[in-house]
């Protein structure tokens, strides 16, 4: 296992890198980090709660698919059972894995380090996770795909087609779904997926 000073003064400064697949990680935290490097969609497992969420499954299943999906969990046991148990619900042609160095140390946020004794995504340094992105080639050149006119949805939208807050909305969400080969789901899972997808209402 390689080893890293608690602290570090290195600072990396770097546009944001654009990335066509949506990338999944682990937590929230991750996400945050991620977000401050990428231009791209990102969205949590929230650990193994995704498991147990068939519609979850069906919304990576389906972005993967259409889109393509990059899988970024610590290097620690708990990240690799994630990422092996998705193995049996993704399609593997269309997974980029990349792997993280593991390294010794603990995030700030933390009062003691993880069980594993090593950082996950969130406390890795910018240069680290652009250096991983660029290494497994995901990033698009500067005249790569772009992501067009689409504006992201907000719920007031939801709401203004009727898709959430009226009467016939469970019914509307219902047939919309079936529309777009997507599982039933709630508000807030449709509109992360109408976002990620880009589909338009």
């Amino acid at each position: 296992m390689l080893q890293l000073r608690a602290k570090w003064t290195f600072s990396f400064n770097v546009e944001k890198l654009k990335i066509r697949q949506a990338v999944l990680v682990e937590g929230k935290y991750d996400k945050i980090k991620l977000a401050s490097l990428l231009d791209a969609d990102i969205f949590t497992t929230n650990g193994f709660s995704i498991f147990s969420s068939a519609e979850k499954c069906s919304l990576f299943k389906k972005i993967a698919n259409e889109r393509g999906l990059i899988i970024l969990t610590d290097s620690d046991p708990a990240g690799f059972v994630i990422r092996n148990k998705l193995k049996g619900i993704l399609p593997k042609d269309k997974v980029t894995n990349i792997y993280s160095p593991a390294l010794s140390g603990k995030e700030p946020r933390k009062k003691q380090p993880s069980k594993a004794g090593i950082l996950g995504i969130e406390g890795l340094d910018a240069k680290t996770l652009a250096d991983l992105f660029s290494k497994f080639g995901v990033i698009c050149s500067q005249s790569g795909e772009k992501s067009g006119d689409f504006r992201p949805y907000t719920k007031a939208d939801l709401y203004a087609c009727g898709l959430c807050g009226k009467t016939a909305s469970a019914q509307m969400r219902k047939e919309f779904c079936a529309k777009h080969g997507l599982p039933e789901m709630t508000p807030n899972a449709l509109l992360e997926a109408i976002n990620i997808l880009k589909i338009k209402i």
